[in-house]
């Protein structure tokens, strides 16, 4: 079941500099998807703030924005509305537009999680929405994968810049003698670094996601 993704950049009026947090977050994604490509079309603008990309899972999803947001420099957050049902591309003036229920899921997506970081979870980055008809016996998983997201955005959020490279780099297999060494730390820094950050957590539910595969 195809899988949209609407992305936008958080605070991005309040940017010191709008060009370059663009660039940044453009030079994430495109290491992201060198890294571990999963995106069937990878995150790209659309206008304004807001990126569009598709997967071709909810796990290829999931996994993919786990290691942007650890990817994105220190002052620059996206929001992620992932949506769940059948996209198409609409003919327009020579283009294409994006179009279907799974980009209307993705946007509503987008809206429960700007009111819900407003609420009861400020550190929230990421939520699911199933498009009507497209989630018969899936509710269950839905729900799952979104507490499962709720819970990943509190750690990563919190972390130090340090730490969420550290992540990525253990999500990526690495070993953290490799980490130290190009952090210019020791491997008991490394690990005491993740330890505190609940690294570990984040890098098993990764595994899970990708088969086994870090």
């Amino acid at each position: 079941m195809p899988i949209a993704v609407i992305a936008d950049i958080i605070g991005s009026r309040r940017l010191p500099d709008r060009g370059a947090a663009q660039r940044d977050l453009d030079d994430a994604i495109a290491r992201v998807e060198t890294d571990r490509p999963l995106a069937v079309s990878r995150l790209r603008a659309t206008v304004g703030d807001e990126l569009q990309g598709t997967y071709r899972t909810l796990e290829d999803a999931l996994c993919s924005l786990l290691l942007l947001r650890l990817a994105l420099p220190a002052g620059l957050e996206c929001r992620f509305g992932v949506g769940i049902g059948a996209i198409s591309d609409v003919p327009y003036d020579g283009a294409t537009l994006a179009d279907g229920p799974g980009w209307w899921a993705a946007r509503d997506a987008v809206n429960a999680l700007t009111a819900m970081q407003q609420r009861a979870a400020p550190g929230a980055r990421t939520w699911i929405v199933a498009a009507p008809g497209e989630d018969a016996g899936m509710r269950s998983p839905v729900e799952m994968a979104n507490a499962y997201a709720l819970s990943r955005d509190q750690l990563v959020t919190a972390m130090s810049d340090r730490a969420r490279r550290l992540t990525y780099g253990r999500c990526l297999g690495r070993t953290q003698s490799d980490l130290a060494r190009e952090e210019g730390v020791t491997q008991s820094a490394v690990s005491q670094a993740m330890s505190t950050a609940g690294s570990a957590a984040l890098v098993e539910g990764y595994v899970a996601l990708s088969g086994g595969r870090a």
